[in-house]
C-alpha cells in the first residue's frame, strides 16, 4: 500500500503535503479508499483516509467499522486506525494530522460537495488541489494481488455463463434469469454483483444498457446477458449472447461478425498500443459487414475496484496501454426492434499481447425450446 501512495504523489506536480480520501454514504464511498487501505469487509461510509508522501496513512473510522479496520491495519504496519466518535472527533483528528495551511490533494472525481464543505470547515486555511488524475492513472496498472482478485471474479462469471443454457425455459422472465444469475454468482463465491445485471430478450437485447423486466422468454429469441461478480472488492464484467428455440440465421451471422471483431481487437491489444487503434480494429470488421454503423458504443474500459476504472477504449483515447492493465473488450451489433449480440471478456494487457481473465465459451450457443 505504501507503494500505491507514493505512485500517486509522484504523479502530482507540485506535490501536495497530504492526500485525503473522504467517503460519503452508500453509493458515494470512494473506491480509492480501498486502493490505499485493504479492508475487504465493511462499508466505511463517512470514513476518511489521510495519506502522506512517505506512504504512511491514517484512517479515521467510526465504531461501526472499528474491528474490520483494525484487522486490516494489523496486516499493514504503515497504516494507523483512529476510531472517531462523532463529527467533532473527526475534525480534531484531521487538524492533528494535516497542517493548517497545507496543500491537500482530493479526489474531486468522487468527492461529494457536502464532504468537501466539511473538509473546508475543518481546515479553512488549507490549499485544495485535484488529485483525481494522479489517482486514476496509479490505479490503472494492477499489482499481482489485484490481478489475482480480478481473475477470481472472472472465474466466477465464467462458470455461471456455462450454466445459463440450462436455465432457459419458455415463460422465464428477464427478471427471473437476472435473479438466477446473481444467485449462481453468490453460490460460486461472489460477495455481490459489480453492477446491475443486464438481461434483455429479443428487441431488448438491442439496448446495450437494458434493465431487465417482466418480458417472458419465447421460442425464437436472441438474448444478451451482461453481469459481473465481486471478489475481495475487485470486479469482473462478462457478456454472452444466447439463442432460444428455432434458429435465426441472420443473428447467427451477426454473432460470427461480433466474434471476428473481438478477435481483431485482441490481435492488436498489447502494451504500447493506443486504445483508439484497438477500438478501430473491431469497428473496421463491423463496418465491412452488412451491419455497418450498428456498433454504437466504445470497445471497452478498464476494470479493477470499479467496473469502469478510469480508462476508455474508444476512438478518442490515444494514451498508450501499459502492461498490467485489466480491460474489457466488448464489441456488439444492435438491430433495433429485432435484437443484438455483444461478446465481452476481461483481459490483462501484457508486453506481448493479452491474457484472458474470463474463460467462458465465445461460441454461438443455441438452446432448444
Amino acid at each position: 500500500m505504501q507503494g500505491r501512495v507514493r505512485r500517486i504523489f509522484h504523479r502530482m506536480t507540485p506535490r501536495p503535503d497530504a492526500l485525503v480520501i473522504a467517503n460519503s454514504e452508500d453509493r458515494h464511498v470512494d473506491a480509492s479508499f480501498f486502493y490505499l487501505f485493504d479492508a475487504v469487509g465493511g462499508a466505511f461510509e463517512g470514513d476518511t483516509l489521510v495519506a502522506r508522501p512517505d506512504g504512511s496513512r491514517t484512517v479515521l473510522t467510526s465504531a461501526l467499522e472499528a474491528e474490520t479496520a483494525q484487522q486490516a491495519a494489523a496486516r499493514d504496519s504503515t497504516v494507523e486506525v483512529r476510531v472517531c466518535r462523532g463529527r467533532d472527533a473527526v475534525v480534531a483528528a484531521l487538524r492533528s494530522l494535516v497542517d493548517a495551511k497545507a496543500s491537500v490533494g482530493l479526489n474531486f472525481q468522487e468527492l461529494t460537495e457536502e464532504r468537501f464543505h466539511d473538509l473546508q470547515a475543518a481546515l479553512p486555511e488549507a490549499h485544495w488541489v485535484d488529485a483525481s488524475s494522479a489517482i486514476q492513472k496509479a490505479r490503472r496498472v494492477k499489482e499481482e494481488e489485484e490481478i489475482a482478485r480480478i481473475e477470481r471474479a472472472g472465474q466466477i462469471v465464467s462458470s455461471v455463463a456455462a450454466e445459463i443454457p440450462s436455465l432457459l425455459r419458455s415463460g422465464t422472465t428477464e427478471l427471473d434469469l437476472a435473479a438466477e444469475i446473481e444467485y449462481r454468482m453468490a453460490l460460486a463465491g461472489s460477495s455481490g454483483r459489480s453492477f446491475e445485471t443486464i438481461v434483455g430478450f429479443g428487441p431488448h437485447s438491442a439496448e446495450p444498457h437494458f434493465s431487465p423486466g417482466p418480458a417472458p422468454l419465447v421460442p425464437g429469441t436472441t438474448m444478451v446477458c451482461d453481469f459481473g461478480a465481486l471478489h475481495r472488492r475487485y470486479v469482473s464484467d462478462l457478456t454472452r449472447p444466447f439463442h432460444f428455440g428455432p434458429a435465426d440465421p441472420e443473428m447467427r451471422r451477426v454473432h460470427a461478425t461480433v466474434l471476428e471483431a473481438q478477435q481483431a481487437a485482441l490481435s492488436v491489444l498489447r502494451a504500447g498500443a493506443r486504445p483508439c487503434d484497438v477500438h478501430r480494429a473491431a469497428q473496421d470488421v463491423i463496418d465491412r459487414s452488412p451491419w455497418k454503423g450498428r456498433f454504437t458504443h466504445r470497445l471497452g474500459h478498464s476494470i479493477g475496484l470499479s467496473v469502469h476504472d478510469g480508462l476508455s477504449l474508444n476512438l478518442e483515447t490515444t494514451d498508450p496501454l501499459e502492461a498490467g492493465e485489466a480491460v474489457t473488450v466488448e464489441p456488439g451489433i444492435y438491430l433495433p426492434g429485432r435484437g443484438g449480440v455483444r461478446i465481452e471478456d476481461d483481459v490483462l494487457v501484457t508486453s506481448s499481447g493479452y491474457r484472458f481473465l474470463t474463460t467462458a465459451s465465445r461460441d454461438y450457443v443455441g438452446v432448444d425450446a
